[in-house]
């Protein structure tokens, strides 16, 4: 089996190891723009020896922000940045992927360290929209529901913010349906009260998602991979599940769809979630095995021995880390020189690594 400093290659793109920084918002956006934050905590994350380097989430609308601090993609002028970004991840070896994604009606929000409360039109926020009208919150402003028409607007969102992805340099596109937000709001019979095309069966709670993908997929090069991170349960009973999830990467797989990003929760308050270490990693081995599609691991990956052996055991083909790598921007490197494995150090810093 392969380790986590194998190559991992898909499509046209080769990461150089199983290592990716997984989406963390940052709320640090102005109009949706990247700035200087992004650059530097991005970019030093490839310098830390990570193989891919995720943005966040990146609205594809202005509705679509979880708050209105969030990095966005539904203009080209938010190309510019991104472009910068990217070149400079790409000088320092590692590959550049970026999260697509609608907020639903979890968005209208003030970022975590101001409440995460919903705002309201005089605090900046916006009318939200969902499957159906019942608010994420039950304090919330109502949802408004999507009509059909609307639908179709919004999955030509998510295609204009995936060509103007490319036109920026990103190496891969990922499509964020999971933990609540609008893609997993159709996906989930519990947010999902729909009776047309959209809602009911499970077919019909998934054709949103998988008309995204198709479209999405259409616009991309044969050479780019597409990735779809997923909620694999919503940990709630009468909710999505991971029977669901392995029919959907199924689906998703035939689709063109090349990695399933196995997380999970985020559709109800209140869910309880058994966090504890690689809580989330049997998903992506069950996903991998019985959909026979690669995944991706993430949630409480913390150390070197267990990442490694993630890979080794064929439980995923990426681990993902999130706030590990908040905690050290260098953990590719630590982990690597643990495991008496090569990982090409910047020069700079070479006197620190021998």
């Amino acid at each position: 089996m392969p380790h986590l400093f194998e190559p991992f290659t898909h499509r046209g793109v080769t990461l150089r190891n199983r290592t990716a920084v997984s989406s963390m918002c940052q709320y640090s956006s102005e109009n949706g723009f990247a700035n200087d934050w992004h650059l530097v905590h991005l970019v030093s994350r490839a310098t830390g020896g990570a193989g891919l380097v995720m943005t966040e989430a990146a609205a594809v609308t202005p509705e679509g922000r979880i708050t209105p601090q969030d990095l966005g993609i539904w203009q080209d002028a938010h190309i510019e940045k991104l472009a910068q970004i990217v070149e400079l991840i790409h000088r320092n070896g590692a590959a550049a992927g970026i999260q697509l994604a609608h907020a639903g009606r979890k968005a209208s929000t003030s970022p975590p360290w101001e409440g995460g409360n919903v705002l309201s039109d005089a605090e900046g926020g916006w009318a939200v929209v969902a499957p159906g009208t019942v608010p994420f919150q039950p304090d919330g402003l109502d949802a408004i529901a999507l009509t059909t028409e609307a639908i179709q607007a919004l999955t030509q969102s998510f295609v204009d913010a995936a060509q103007r992805s490319l036109n920026a340099g990103f190496d891969i596109i990922e499509i964020h349906a999971a933990h609540g937000y609008l893609l997993h709001e159709f996906l989930s019979p519990l947010s999902n009260q729909r009776t047309d095309e959209y809602g009911g069966s499970f077919e019909n709670r998934i054709r949103l998602l998988c008309e995204v993908v198709q479209a999405v997929r259409n616009v991309l090069p044969d050479s780019r991979p597409l990735w779809v991170r997923i909620s694999a349960t919503d940990w709630l009973p009468n909710g999505w599940d991971i029977e669901q999830s392995v029919e959907l990467s199924h689906k998703l797989q035939s689709l063109g769809v090349d990695l399933i990003d196995c997380s999970s929760g985020g559709i109800m308050p209140g869910e309880k979630i058994p966090v504890g270490a690689g809580y989330q990693t049997p998903f992506a081995d069950r996903i991998r095995r019985d959909a026979n599609i690669a995944t991706g691991a993430v949630g409480m990956i913390t150390t070197a021995s267990q990442a490694d052996h993630i890979i080794r055991t064929g439980q995923a083909d990426i681990v993902l880390l999130a706030r590990e790598l908040l905690r050290d921007p260098y953990w590719p490197l630590r982990a690597a020189k643990q495991l008496h494995q090569p990982v090409p150090t910047p020069v700079q810093y070479a006197r620190a690594w021998g």
